[in-house]
């Protein structure tokens, strides 16, 4: 694949650069401990995850104002554990939620980000709360974007078509300068269809979506990213 016409690298952060699974299973873990579960802690971290996107698309949806990412992620936990019949209090729940304050990121993400540092600008778009990408990008990424920019500016989560077209204009680009990196499936097929180039980070050898808007480029992980862009 090759760069041209492409001026920026728009990264998801939530399951692209950052690594929710790994970080969070090990508190989701002395959470169902601590409730004398015996659910699996991937098997949990699963569930939640699938009602977060749940979450994320009802809010879209009604348009009754924006919740805030932390916000869908916690109603998410609290569905997630009444799935499982385990009995949280709110504090429970608010004492879970601190784990995503520990956020770690892939380990190629890094190598692979000062590879690619020079060639265009690299930035992160994301469905998290100014303040959270800050902590996360300082304390826990430590990387220096060119730019960090939240779905908050729109008021909508991603894969609402303003968030890619903002962007874009908040970099002073047209769409197609633009090359969104993703490793959320939904995520390339929206940027692709507001005419954003698209790259799926595939870690899980997942399907793709049952569309016409596929990725320009399909990678197992970041190195492989660098790899197809340098």
């Amino acid at each position: 694949m090759s760069l041209t016409n492409v001026k920026a690298l728009t990264f998801d952060l939530f399951g692209t650069v950052l690594d929710l699974g790994g970080s969070l299973t090990p508190y989701i873990a002395d959470f169902l401990k601590a409730k004398g579960s015996d659910v699996s802690p991937d098997e949990f971290w699963k569930q939640w995850r699938y009602r977060q996107r749940i979450e994320q698309y009802q809010d879209n949806i009604v348009a009754m104002g924006h919740s805030g990412y932390l916000t869908v992620a916690r109603r998410a936990c609290v569905y997630t554990s009444q799935l499982f019949r385990v009995e949280a209090s709110q504090a429970d729940i608010d004492e879970l939620m601190i784990a995503w304050q520990s956020l770690s990121p892939f380990d190629d993400v890094l190598p692979a980000l000062e590879r690619m540092q020079g060639h265009v600008k690299l930035v992160a778009l994301s469905n998290g709360e100014p303040e959270f990408l800050q902590h996360l990008v300082q304390n826990r990424i430590g990387w220096d974007f060119d730019d960090i920019i939240s779905v908050q500016v729109v008021g909508a989560f991603k894969p609402n078509p303003g968030v890619y077209r903002k962007a874009a204009g908040i970099l002073g680009l047209e769409v197609g300068e633009c090359l969104m990196v993703s490793a959320n499936s939904f995520d390339v097929m929206g940027a692709r269809m507001c005419g954003l180039r698209g790259a799926f980070v595939n870690r899980q050898s997942l399907p793709y979506e049952d569309s016409g808007y596929q990725p320009d480029v399909t990678v197992s992980d970041f190195t492989e990213l660098a790899d197809e862009l340098l």
